[in-house]
């Protein structure tokens, strides 16, 4: 907190002492992209785990993360965190509310729309990067890769490429974890431990 005179006028300053929320966001996303991607080149069924890491962790932890980067005044930040928060919420519905029987589960031209739609979406976040560290770009071109990956395999029904999509979506989800757990590792010891790349932006 800090003073200023101004004019005879008091000006008072409060400096933000709350932690950075980004490492808790990126880990969310992160494990939880990993999670699906190893399902996705065929090393296990989607079941229960994924879409509670969904639910949880990859959707309502990152809303929450989203909150605390727009209280920090991160507009970058809250969209990203928000957004995929939410993106994760809407997929574990798309893939529950079919098997209520109230409503038809989306055809592949649908799910292609959705995909592309949150690939576009990340493209120009992508671009928002360009100003942030190597690590963050990493995260956010390979993400870009993956949702425009997965939309392919919809709309031509290739099996291979949904399964060349998990073993890339596994590599996004291993860097976004990298991002996350690099910012700590370098919070507790004071320094560069783990390299995040030419840093511009303290934080996503």
């Amino acid at each position: 907190m800090t003073h200023s005179e101004d004019n005879g006028a008091t000006r008072l300053a409060l400096n933000d002492t709350t932690a950075n929320p980004a490492p808790l966001g990126l880990l969310g996303f992160g494990m939880t992209t990993v999670l699906l991607n190893l399902h996705n080149a065929g090393m296990f069924p989607l079941d229960s785990m994924i879409l509670s890491m969904g639910i949880f962790y990859g959707g309502l932890g990152q809303i929450i993360v989203g909150v605390m980067e727009w209280k920090k005044n991160n507009t970058f930040g809250a969209t990203a965190f928000t957004s995929y928060g939410l993106f994760w919420l809407t997929l574990v519905a798309l893939i529950i509310l079919p098997k209520t029987g109230l409503i038809q589960a989306p055809d592949n031209s649908a799910m292609t729309a959705y995909l592309a739609m949150w690939g576009l979406f990340t493209g120009v976040l992508f671009l928002g990067t360009l100003k942030m560290n190597r690590a963050l770009q990493v995260v956010f071109g390979s993400l870009t890769v993956l949702f425009f990956l997965l939309a392919a395999g919809d709309v031509t029904g290739n099996q291979i490429i949904k399964i060349f999509a998990g073993y890339e979506g596994i590599l996004c989800g291993l860097s976004a974890i990298y991002a996350g757990l690099a910012q700590v590792i370098n919070e507790v010891y004071g320094k560069a431990i783990a390299p995040l790349g030419i840093v511009q932006a303290e934080h996503l």
